[in-house]
């Protein structure tokens, strides 16, 4: 699947405002997503935001499922 990560950019190897993701569902709760870095990570499907807490996260929106 493709999701858009909608939100404020954090890290230069997380999240950019606006860029597709290749991602899978991990469970109810969380995508795993190829991110900024190359690799996968579980990011929330609500609100995913980085860990520390530097930034409000933002929102997903499926491109193609």
């Amino acid at each position: 699947m493709k999701l858009k990560y909608i939100g404020e950019s954090f890290g230069v190897d997380s999240l950019t405002n606006g860029k597709i993701y290749d991602a899978t569902v991990e469970d109810n709760d969380y995508y795993r997503v190829i991110d900024d870095s190359g690799e996968d990570y579980l990011y929330p499907k609500n609100n995913p935001a980085p860990l520390d807490g530097s930034s409000v996260g933002g929102r997903w929106e499926i491109v193609e499922e």
